[in-house]
């Protein structure tokens, strides 16, 4: 479901897998791995993520996931933390262009890169609060930053999603767009940054990178994010949004 195309020093990924609206399962996870591993071997000066279809990426594909055995550490420690570290580290200027869902996931893949552009109808956030899970990909650090920490519980407890204006009046991404332009929008972009001065671009990167971390503590919290996810998968409500989400129904919720 992961296309590479290379043109003009610029690798464009995409997400393609629009009939689940860009849902990533393990699979997946590895293809977007090896596509960037790919990219990167092949010395391109700048990089495009988007999405096929209605939307960025749903985050997780879970439809065919039992709760009861599902390896979540596996997947969040095994696969997407690799892989968030792995795009944030990629060796020249990354671009996403974002529209639609933006959830779980899908989130931490935009964290992960350096510029992202997003439709203002986007939906951007955590669909957890419906699984009995927990918000996760370094979402934490990200809005509580940006957010503080009241507006930051406040969409983890309603599991309300911000929309693409919101979420850029806020300060999590870089710009705000009209849905038919953010991919075109973000794609100038990148070939523009393609033919500038990328050693200069990823001097700036690296320092950029290191005062984040440095001051939110990103992986850390992304390790106390994913251990919580691990204990979460034991509890009933757990197994509820699960079993919920897939059955297409409201989740009953107990608390335990």
């Amino acid at each position: 479901m992961i296309d590479l195309t290379i043109t003009d020093d610029v690798a464009h990924v995409m997400l393609n897998a629009p009939e689940k609206r860009n849902a990533l399962d393990e699979g997946a996870l590895v293809e977007l791995s090896e596509a960037y591993a790919e990219a990167e071997a092949a010395g391109v000066r700048a990089l495009v993520l988007r999405g096929e279809g209605a939307g960025f990426c749903a985050g997780r594909d879970i439809a065919g996931v039992d709760p009861a055995t599902d390896d979540v550490s596996g997947y969040l420690d095994g696969l997407v933390t690799p892989l968030l570290k792995r795009m944030s580290q990629f060796p020249a200027p990354t671009f996403a262009a974002a529209h639609g869902a933006c959830l779980g996931v899908g989130l931490g893949l935009l964290i992960a890169t350096d510029v992202v552009y997003v439709a203002d109808s986007a939906k951007i956030g955590s669909p957890f609060a419906a699984l009995g899970a927990t918000l996760d990909s370094g979402g934490h650090a990200l809005f509580y930053e940006r957010l503080g920490a009241h507006r930051t519980l406040d969409l983890i407890y309603t599991g309300r999603l911000m929309s693409g204006t919101e979420a850029v009046e806020a300060g999590l991404f870089s710009q705000v767009l009209p849905a038919a332009d953010v991919i075109s929008a973000t794609v100038l972009a990148a070939s523009r940054a393609a033919t500038g001065a990328t050693r200069a671009f990823l001097a700036s990167k690296r320092l950029i990178g290191r005062l984040r971390d440095e001051r939110m503590a990103l992986w850390d919290a992304v390790a106390e994010e994913n251990a919580n996810q691990v204990s979460l998968r034991a509890t009933a409500d757990y197994r509820e949004g699960f079993a919920a989400f897939q059955q297409k129904r409201k989740p009953e919720f107990t608390g335990r």
